[in-house]
């Protein structure tokens, strides 16, 4: 039996899954939307909004402006800057692969651009969207994690609306 057992194991051992999160993770953050398999962007989820919870937080402490709430920031950038792992030669690049200019990394994008947009949202910074198709190779389920826009909210899939009561015949 498989209860109070969290978390999928994808296959891997405890250090290479949080080498994947953590490869998956920077990706998402630069290009905000990437194409996996379901399982992984199912286990991706919850370890990316942290870190833009911790973004988000830092956010609205510097909003403050006050010292000791400049100090908590920092902490909390330091806290991403631990999950996120070494932080060497993580630049941002467009779609085209061409580094962004400014020299912007990730940290950078997680708590200037990303932090700020999700200020107002109390949580669900990321959707799961799966695809009709299999992977090659494997035939393996595809899905796309993405991240919200600003102002945009989730919608849910309304099932098919019942059939209207049928109406009596007069006597």
């Amino acid at each position: 039996m498989n209860h109070r057992r969290r978390g999928r194991k994808l296959n891997r051992n405890a250090s290479h899954r949080l080498a994947l999160f953590r490869n998956l993770s920077r990706a998402l953050i630069t290009h905000e939307s990437i194409r996996t398999t379901v399982a992984k962007a199912k286990e991706l989820r919850p370890f990316v909004e942290k870190l833009i919870t911790l973004a988000k937080n830092a956010a609205i402490l510097t909003a403050a402006d006050a010292t000791a709430n400049r100090v908590a920031a920092l902490h909390l950038r330091r806290q991403a800057m631990a999950k996120l792992g070494p932080m060497h030669g993580t630049g941002v690049y467009d779609k085209a692969g061409e580094l962004v200019e400014g020299n912007d990394t990730v940290l950078k994008k997680l708590f200037n651009v990303l932090g700020a947009r999700f200020v107002d949202r109390p949580g669900g910074y990321t959707r799961v969207l799966k695809l009709s198709y299999r992977r090659l190779g494997d035939a393996g389920e595809t899905a796309i994690i993405e991240l919200m826009k600003e102002g945009e909210t989730k919608t849910k899939v309304k099932g098919a609306e019942p059939a209207p009561a049928p109406v009596p015949l007069p006597a």
